[in-house]
């Protein structure tokens, strides 16, 4: 075999490896507009942890959707969420607040646990924007089920706004 061809090989097997595990176990996805301030800042690239609740098996038509092993998301777990299909488009992150099983009622914008509406659905959650200036959420879109988590939010990484964050 060809010196150069062993190189070639590594080279391509260390990028198949690397976006395999950029798609199935961790992600980079920034944050547009001050919806989650004072928590995440507009040009913050968010860690995102997509095994965090389990393995997701999309199936795209072929296959139905299911997580292998499985964990449930819990209150105050920051997660990252997309809605799909044609309605709102792009990674919105949001708090869960209240889990399957949970009742919450809403009051002005302001939830409470226990409440009026239940959360019973075995994969519904209701999740809340940090910041409650105009966000899109579950008081705008109702529960969001869990095929549309994408996992949970690990840390900020840096700032792109600001190149570094301490």
């Amino acid at each position: 075999m060809a010196n150069w061809l062993k190189y070639v090989i590594a080279f391509v097997s260390a990028f198949a490896l690397m976006l395999a595990f950029r798609t199935l176990a961790f992600s980079i996805h920034g944050v547009t507009g001050d919806g989650l301030a004072p928590l995440y800042k507009n040009g913050d690239r968010l860690l995102i942890n997509r095994c965090s609740y389990g393995l997701r098996i999309e199936g795209n038509g072929l296959l139905p959707y299911s997580r292998l092993m499985r964990q449930p998301v819990e209150r105050g777990d920051i997660v990252a969420f997309s809605l799909g299909g044609d309605s709102i488009e792009g990674l919105m992150i949001a708090r869960c607040t209240a889990v399957p099983g949970d009742t919450i009622r809403t009051t002005n914008g302001l939830m409470t646990v226990p409440g009026l509406v239940n959360c019973a659905k075995t994969d519904h959650y209701w999740l809340e924007a940090v910041n409650k200036q105009n966000p899109i959420d579950s008081r705008h879109l109702g529960f969001i089920p869990e095929r549309n988590i994408i996992g949970r939010v690990m840390t900020v990484l840096y700032n792109r706004n600001n190149s570094y964050l301490p």
